[in-house]
């Protein structure tokens, strides 16, 4: 269906699936309170009502700093509804985000959620703009949200409320503001990117799954981020039930919900795989085998099932003569190992995946990247997990894996509507689509509804990214045979060695911490001979290994197997040497929102040590 706006979007789903539940929040005894479509549009309208008799005007921007509750839904639509654009953040805002992005999106009101962010804004700017609370506050001149929804619909009751909003709504454009959302870069000062209406709503229309009426949908991430928006919009499309989730009640919520999709990062998937791969480590000798053995058969058996599909990574065009050979072979593999890998799936694998409420259809996995043991781990024990890849700018998706084309270690094909490009870097050429090369490396630049207006009074790193509709994502990626594309790396991250050979950091940081005792590191080696690595050491590795001296012998061994030329690296990108850092990477600090290493923090914190390196 075409929507003129996301306020029409909200009114039409709102129809369609008035007495269905929309949202679910965990009460404090466990149960949750559910929240229909109608009442939640309703509310929506009444907050909009009073927000418009605050003053607030089509086009202005208001701020919502707060985690992950139904409040929050209700604040969006209800800016959407004035026809207004929301400035959103979570509740670990710090000080530098609320000096510098308050005065700069121009805010003209501020919703937080409680109290602490209320007094943290007022520390920080003594001069701020009107604040709601959407906690219970006696602070002085801050209302509270409640009072405002109860006043908005007292307005509608009298009849001075709903020709107000239903003219705003009438009145949005596809190109007007819906939010600006201002990104915590690796470097420099956030860079407010503006998304309009027409980009959600490009996102809602082209997204290639289909999720049943009355879904149970887990949120776990943030919900400002535009990946968990973006597919909260998506599942309020297909009438599902979003139940509110945080990291401390995941895993009753998971238990307790049973869900059948949710977004996710990769970050989670990695944190199950090493608790189940720990617990695994402390059980019987008997059931340690019984586990490795069902992971084992479903890894043999689904590469076969994934070769006579064509769903098996091909980075480039296989012997026709190879493929006529194998044929035979994969299939006697599926067919000899089909009832061994379902009685082990039955007796192990099963319960892997009751841990996960047992109902889990999928997840799409955005945000960063998925290490490939951890996807082919999960692919293959029966959570099927569907990684994307976009930006803030792209709304965000740019492309995505579907059941029909899930392809381990790639992103999956373009979205709907999407155009790219992969451009070689050293002469400027189009490697993909002009001369239709299969994995050959480039830079990716796209084009589509989805691509952002740009960034907010800022036309200087505007031009900089985006020319002529296109935009230079700065990352690289790779065609495949199957027609999905692969991301191997950042143009910006690329370090280039004192001989000139360019490295991606990121591949070569993927495979180190699939060790257990690697939990974090960065590459490092700029204009040096060598690469170093700088690595955090896991829980399991400062457990085992009390001496430094064994714990650095064992994460050596470990560094030399895992990046050598048997696992498909170059000579040039083996590492020279490694330091160990006694404390782990952190957010706000060495580390984004959304996980991504701040190379440059990292590289000025550490200089000393990373000198030390190579003297």
């Amino acid at each position: 269906m075409e929507y003129k706006n996301l306020a029409h979007f909200f009114e039409k789903i709102s129809e369609r699936y008035a007495k269905l539940n929309a949202f679910a929040v965990r009460e404090k005894d466990g149960s949750y309170q559910y929240h229909t479509y109608a009442k939640t549009r309703d509310t929506a309208f009444a907050l909009a009502a009073a927000l418009i008799e605050l003053g607030i005007k089509p086009g202005d921007h208001v701020g919502i700093f707060a985690d992950n509750r139904y409040e929050w839904i209700l604040c969006d639509m209800a800016i959407i509804f004035c026809g207004a654009a929301d400035v959103p953040r979570g509740s670990d805002v710090t000080d530098d985000d609320i000096s510098y992005i308050v005065p700069h999106s121009e805010m003209k009101l501020i919703i937080v959620e409680n109290e602490t962010i209320l007094k943290k804004i007022k520390n920080v700017l003594p001069s701020h703009p009107q604040i709601i609370c959407m906690q219970a506050t006696n602070e002085e001149n801050t209302l509270s949200l409640t009072s405002i929804i109860d006043h908005g619909r007292e307005l509608i009751k009298f009849g001075l409320g709903t020709g107000k909003v239903r003219r705003t709504i009438n009145a949005i454009k596809p190109d007007d503001l819906f939010t600006l959302i201002y990104t915590s870069g690796t470097t420099g000062t956030p860079k407010g990117v503006m998304l309009t209406h027409g980009n959600i709503i490009s996102q809602i229309n082209n997204i290639p799954l289909t999720l049943e009426r009355g879904s149970r949908i887990l949120s776990i991430l943030p919900i400002w981020h535009i990946f968990e928006r973006t597919f909260e919009m998506v599942s309020l499309a297909n009438g599902a039930c979003t139940y509110y989730s945080s990291i401390k009640t995941l895993r009753d919520d998971l238990r307790a919900v049973k869900p059948q999709f949710m977004a996710s990062a990769p970050r989670l998937w990695e944190s199950i795989y090493s608790g189940i791969i720990t617990n695994v480590g402390k059980s019987s000798a008997v059931k340690q085998i019984m586990f490795h053995s069902a992971v084992q058969l479903s890894e043999w058996f689904f590469t076969a099932i994934r070769n006579l599909t064509g769903k098996e990574l091909k980075i480039t065009s296989d012997n026709p003569l190879t493929s006529i050979v194998l044929l035979p072979l994969n299939l006697a593999i599926a067919i000899l190992l089909f009832i061994p890998w379902k009685l082990m799936d039955t007796i192990v694998l099963a319960k892997i995946r009751a841990a996960t409420g047992g109902e889990l259809q999928g997840t799409v996995s955005g945000g960063g990247a998925l290490p490939l043991h951890v996807d082919r781990f999960f692919n293959n024990i029966g959570i099927p997990v569907l990684e994307g890849y976009g930006l803030t700018e792209t709304s965000p998706v740019i492309s995505v894996r579907t059941f029909d084309n899930l392809v381990i270690g790639t992103v999956g094909p373009l979205y709907n509507q999407t155009e790219l490009r992969i451009i070689n870097l050293e002469n400027g050429e189009e490697i993909w689509p002009a001369q239709k090369k299969y994995g050959v490396k480039g830079e990716i630049h796209v084009r589509g509804p989805q691509i952002m207006k740009g960034y907010f009074k800022s036309k200087e790193k505007t031009n900089a990214v985006l020319k002529d509709g296109w935009l230079n994502t700065g990352d690289l990626g790779v065609m495949t045979q199957n027609h999905c594309l692969k991301i191997v790396g950042r143009s910006k991250e690329t370090i280039v060695l004192l001989n000139g050979e360019n490295v991606e950091p990121v591949p070569i940081e993927n495979k180190l911490q699939e060790s257990s005792l690697i939990e974090q590191c960065m590459v490092v080696g700029q204009d040096q001979k060598s690469l170093g690595v700088l690595i955090v050491p896991s829980v399991t590795a400062r457990e085992q290994f009390t001496k430094i001296e064994d714990l650095r012998a064992s994460i050596g061994k470990e560094i030399r197997s895992l990046v050598s030329t048997g696992n498909g690296f170059k000579a040039f990108e083996k590492i020279g040497n490694f330091a160990i850092l006694e404390k782990p990477f952190e957010v706000g600090d060495e580390l984004t929102p959304k996980l991504s290493l701040k190379r440059h923090t990292i590289t000025e914190k550490y200089t000393r040590i990373i000198e030390l390196l190579y003297q």
